[in-house]
């Protein structure tokens, strides 16, 4: 399934655009990445690759589907 699909599919099933869930995911991430000072958190997400301080949704999506796929 790609992002898109996956963007698509939450965003009919919440009645938003496709846009906003990407925002609103990434405004999650921001908040997720940025307000958190516990040690075990932070070493979990050091886990999640990304470019920058905080994953973009692809780049979470993209570290999720493959930690599911190892279980």
């Amino acid at each position: 399934m790609s992002n898109r699909s996956i963007y698509r599919k939450i965003a009919k099933q919440n009645g938003v655009s496709m846009k906003e869930v990407k925002t609103e995911m990434q405004a999650a991430l921001e908040y997720a990445f940025t307000s958190n000072d516990d040690g075990i958190i932070k070493a979990y997400q050091e886990q999640v690759p990304r470019r920058g301080e905080v994953p973009t949704p692809e780049e979470f999506i993209k570290y999720a589907v493959n930690k599911i796929k190892a279980i």
